[in-house]
Formats: structure tokens, C-alpha cells, sequence
């Protein structure tokens, strides 16, 4: 395994090597040099990881032994992904004010995982949030189930990704797009295979140190050279794209429905989503874990506001100077996911762009690997190892199955990541928010909260919204008209979540109240423990005095 691992470490070294001498523009020495030391430093961390992780739990969970503080940095680093990096800030740039609905949607979700789910999914959980929901409804129904929201969900999120990674490789090393797209694969299937968990929180934990550390160092550049006055800012902005119209609403979300629908889902989505929410089973208890939202929310409030800063430097730095802009395609080179990385080489220069460049690469990887391990577990731990062995497989054997599914979602990554080129990345995000928030949220939140909450109930009120998510998904103008070809979309609103959300949440209601079966009454009855251990701690694993 130790020489399979260097193989394919060199030979996606020699891979990028190879596409800098081909590439189409001048080469960024600095900023090349900053992205491989970032690129060695991590593979270094999976190899150190790849030898203390022997079972299944420091796999999955990194024995439980990471910090509240520590999580909290690392589920911050897991949640500051290239959508709110690079996408957000594009979207300031593009739009205006109204990028900002999509920093307050990601931000305002944490108050409910702080307050109702963090430390009951502790209490309840193993490794993934599926323990949760089918701690006392029928296993097999609810962890496909589960696991289909899981999986959803993670396939949208790596698109972002991936496209944001491609993006930025094919401006830093002038390669082609669907080579950067696979070298990101590569490595991203190289950290998670042999470094599980632990791998993956120390490349998330050092990226958003730097993350924060760069992004600050951005807005206070961008703000220096406005006199520290946000009044000025905004009024260049208003001067320099000769309108108004950036410091209205309307510019992204023009009807109700489809603001109302983002909201919903960016709020919902993030207690759904299923790489955050494994990320409190890492930590020893359920005071960890209401550490680790405590200082993430901190972390993950400063950064939004700051990623809006930035975008509003993008318009100032960026807006009619020609070094940025593609004359062929118009806009800026690389599109506008790249407004964060231009506005660097312009505040910066090479070294400053070589930093930024490394960090938002680091960023892109952290969260891919999170996400393909959260894919992972759904296909190992749910649907191998307690749907199809039905709890006979040994920790081994699941391991092997969650290694193949990296490597298998590796590959969808990479083919998703090209076929989606053309979008931006903060608004795949949104998509994939909304199916975390129809299909894994409402059956996670009535799981632990609502005693009469049936397996049938879950089953078809949940299997609804996650149906109805990703049917309007594909008929909505990003699949139906973008992807496909078609001159108008069926679905005329950006974000199916006000209609599916509601959808999920009626039908476990109806459903369950409709289920008279014994089973029904059983799991009724069971509600009562799962309550108590949900509250108290008392029976989970990890708590103290049990």
C-alpha cells in the first residue's frame, strides 16, 4: 500500500509537471511553488494519518479523540468551501448586494445545529447521522433511505467542488480544464483512502487558519485602499459598474418564491448536510460537540463577512482593468468564480496570488475529501454493512467496501466536475443544500423530536422530498436548459426547497399519523429512551460515568 500511495503521489506530481511546460500562458513560479509545498505538506499528514488509523471508528471518526476546538476549526474548514470562497465572492462581483443572501443563508443554519441537533446526535450516533434516524424505526427502510439523501446530496456538493478546483488549476498552471479536474480527483482519492478521518481534519484544520488568515489579509488591503469606509467602498463600486442597480435587490433573486426557497434551503440544508453532521461524532462528548458549533459559528460568521468585503474589492481592482479580463469571452479570465483569485494578484502580486492560489486549493480539497468520506460511510457503514450484511460485516471488510466507494466517487467526481464546467459554484451549492434539507433534515429533526414518527411515515415523507428535490433540480433551468440543451425549463424557480421541504415534512406527518400497525406502536413506545439517552448522554458512547 506504502509504495502504491507514493506511485500515485508521484505520478500526480509528474501529471501537473507535465501540464505547466504545455499550458497556454506564462507560468507563476511563486504561486506553483506555494501549491505543490501545500500539496506535499497534506500528502505528508495522510501518510502520518494512513499509519494510526487501524480500525473502523478512526476511520470513520478518528477515534473520537479531536478537541471541541479543534473540531470547531475543522467543521469550519469543512463548511468555508470554494462555493463561499471563490463562489460568493464571484457573486458579489457579478450581482452586487445580493450575494449577501447567500452569506447570511449558509451562516443563519448554525443556530439550529447548536441548539437542536449537535449534541443529540452525539448521544444517539455512531459514525453517521443515519444511527440517528433509525435508532428506533426499522434499519433497513430508513438507512437506504438515508443514504440515497446522503449520497444526493454529497454528488451536488462535489460538483461545486470540482469545478471551482478546475477553474483554479487551469489559471494557475495554464492546463487544460478536464486535467486539473482529474488531478483534484486523484489526490482527493489519495487522502481519503489511506488517511480516513484524521487525514482529513488536519488538512481542514491547517486550511482554514490560512483560509482566515488570507481572506483577512485581503479585506483589510481592499480596505485600506478605500480609507477603512465601507461608504466609499460602495461608492466606488456604484461609479466604477456605472449603476445602482449592484446595491439593489433583485440583481440574483428576482421573485419571492425563489428568495424564500433559498432561504429555506441554506438554512435547513446545513442540518442536513451529511459531512458536517459526521463531524460531531470525532469529538469525545456532547459538550465537545456544542464546543465545536460554538467556535465554528465564530469562525464561519467572520469569514461571510469577509468574503463580502472581497467581492466588492473584485468590482473596485477588477472592473475595466485589462490584465483581467478575457477578451475572447468577455468578463474576467476564468469566469467569475475566479474574482477572488484576480483580486489576490492585484492586491498581492505573484506571491500573494501563490498563497491565496495554495489556500483556496487547500480549501477545495479539504471539502472534497469530507464529502467523499461522508459518501463513503453512507455506502459502507448504512447501506453494506447494516442494510445488505444486516450488522454481520466485520470493521475490515467495511473498510475495504468504504476505500472502493472513495475511489468510485472519486470518479463520478471527476466526470460531474466536467460535465458541469460552466456553472458557478456558490449556486450548485444552493441546489445541494436543498436536497440535505428535504430529504436529511426534516426525517433527522422528527426522528428526535417527535414520538409519533413511524418508519412508514419517514419512509414516504422523506422518500417525497427528496424525490420532488431532485425532479425540480433536473427541470429547473441548471440541468433542464444549461445541461441539456432545452430553450425553456419546466420548473420556473431557481431552488426547489419551498415545495419540497414542505412536501417531506407533511408526508411524515400524514404518513405517520396514518400508521396504526404494531410496529408503529412499538416505535411509539421507544421514543421515551431514545429521548432520555438523547438529552442526558446516558448509554452513548464516549460519555463519561457510563
Amino acid at each position: 500500500m506504502k509504495w502504491g500511495f507514493v506511485f500515485l503521489a508521484l505520478s500526480s506530481a509528474l501529471f501537473a509537471a507535465d501540464a505547466q511546460f504545455s499550458g497556454r500562458r506564462d507560468l507563476n513560479i511563486a504561486a506553483i511553488a506555494m501549491f505543490l509545498i501545500f500539496v506535499l505538506a497534506t500528502l505528508g499528514i495522510t501518510y502520518w494519518a494512513a499509519r494510526r488509523t487501524k480500525t473502523a471508528k478512526d476511520f470513520y471518526t478518528a477515534g473520537g479523540g479531536i478537541t471541541g476546538f479543534q473540531n470547531g476549526l475543522a467543521i469550519a474548514g469543512d463548511y468555508m468551501s470554494a462555493a463561499s470562497f471563490l463562489g460568493i465572492s464571484g457573486l458579489v462581483y457579478m450581482k452586487g448586494f445580493d450575494g449577501l443572501i447567500y452569506s447570511i443563508g449558509f451562516l443563519v443554519g448554525w443556530p439550529i445545529i447548536l441548539f437542536l441537533v449537535a449534541e443529540q446526535l452525539r448521544n444517539l450516533g455512531k459514525y453517521t447521522f443515519s444511527d440517528v434516524a433509525s435508532y428506533r424505526l426499522k434499519q433497513t427502510p430508513i438507512r437506504t433511505l438515508a443514504a440515497s439523501g446522503s449520497l444526493a446530496t454529497v454528488a451536488l456538493y462535489l460538483i461545486a467542488q470540482m469545478v471551482g478546483a478546475g477553474q483554479l488549476i487551469q489559471i494557475l498552471f495554464g492546463m487544460d480544464y478536464e486535467y486539473a479536474v482529474i488531478m483534484v480527483g486523484i489526490l482527493m482519492i489519495l487522502y481519503v483512502t489511506f488517511g480516513g478521518m484524521l487525514a482529513t481534519t488536519w488538512v481542514q484544520i491547517i486550511k482554514a487558519v490560512l483560509l482566515l488568515s488570507g481572506a483577512t489579509f485581503m479585506a483589510i488591503m481592499i480596505m485600506y485602499k478605500v480609507g477603512f469606509s465601507f461608504e466609499s467602498l460602495f461608492a466606488k463600486a456604484v461609479e466604477l459598474k456605472k449603476t445602482n442597480a449592484i446595491m439593489a435587490p433583485g440583481g440574483l433573486v428576482s421573485d419571492p418564491i425563489s428568495a424564500i426557497s433559498l432561504g429555506i434551503a441554506l438554512m435547513f440544508g446545513t442540518a442536513g448536510l451529511p459531512h458536517i453532521l459526521m463531524r460531531f461524532f470525532t469529538v469525545s462528548d456532547a459538550k465537545e460537540a456544542r464546543k465545536s458549533v460554538f467556535f465554528a459559528t465564530g469562525f464561519i460568521g467572520y469569514f461571510y463577512i469577509l468574503t463580502f468585503i472581497i467581492g466588492f474589492g473584485a468590482v473596485i481592482l477588477l472592473t475595466g482593468n485589462p490584465e483581467y479580463l478575457d477578451t475572447i469571452k468577455g468578463g474576467i479570465i476564468g469566469g467569475g468564480n475566479m474574482a477572488a483569485i484576480h483580486t489576490a494578484h492585484a492586491i498581492g502580486g505573484n506571491i500573494f496570488l501563490g498563497f491565496i492560489s495554495a489556500v483556496a486549493f487547500a480549501t477545495i480539497l479539504a471539502v472534497v475529501s469530507g464529502l467523499t468520506l461522508a459518501g463513503a460511510s453512507a455506502v459502507s457503514h448504512d447501506l453494506y454493512a447494516n442494510v445488505f450484511a444486516r450488522g454481520r460485516a466485520d470493521e475490515m471488510t467495511e473498510m475495504k467496501v468504504s476505500k472502493y466507494s472513495t475511489i468510485a466517487l472519486g470518479i463520478l467526481a471527476i466526470i460531474l466536475g466536467i460535465a458541469f464546467e460552466k456553472q458557478n459554484i456558490a449556486f450548485m451549492v444552493g441546489l445541494a443544500f436543498a436536497i440535505a434539507a428535504s430529504a436529511n433534515f426534516p426525517i433527522l429533526f422528527l426522528s428526535m423530536f417527535w414520538g409519533k414518527l413511524t418508519t412508514k411515515g419517514a419512509v414516504w415523507g422523506g422518500g417525497l422530498g427528496l424525490l420532488t428535490a431532485v425532479v425540480l433540480v433536473i427541470l429547473s433551468k441548471a440541468v433542464w436548459v444549461d445541461i441539456l440543451g432545452y430553450k425553456t425549463a419546466i420548473y420556473p424557480y431557481g431552488n426547489p426547497a419551498i415545495f419540497s421541504v414542505t412536501i417531506a415534512f407533511l408526508g411524515i406527518w400524514l404518513f405517520s399519523l396514518m400508521d396504526k400497525s404494531e410496529d408503529a406502536k412499538r416505535e411509539h413506545a421507544a421514543y421515551e429512551h431514545q429521548f432520555i439517552r438523547s438529552q442526558t448522554g446516558i448509554g452513548a458512547e464516549g460519555a463519561s460515568g457510563h
